[in-house]
């Protein structure tokens, strides 16, 4: 069972809810070619809330993902982007319906 996951939260700028949406749903690629990463999900929890959510069967996978390039890429725009640092926890999956 996938057991390590990764909820991060940011918060958009205002007027740059629609950079964020499309920095969110370009990052799917790097995404696809984590070899570790066995689920990403980009979402919009609001109108200036986004979120990611992503799973992995290991540690070193999750880690792998904390120090690649998505999050490599939105560090480098969360200045111009973001209202404020994104919030990034690590958690454990209790059960999973795949």
């Amino acid at each position: 069972m996938v057991k390590y996951a990764i909820i991060a939260r940011v918060e958009a700028k205002p007027g740059k809810e629609d950079a964020v949406e499309q920095f969110l749903k370009s990052a799917l690629p790097l995404a696809e070619d984590e070899k570790e990463t066995v689920s990403w999900y980009a979402l919009k929890i609001g109108p200036s809330i986004f979120g990611i959510f992503d799973t992995f069967n290991d540690e070193a996978g999750r880690e792998a993902h904390l120090n690649g390039k998505i999050a490599a890429a939105l560090m480098q725009h969360a200045d111009e982007l973001l209202a404020k640092p994104p919030i990034i926890e690590k958690v454990e999956l209790l059960a999973v319906k795949a």
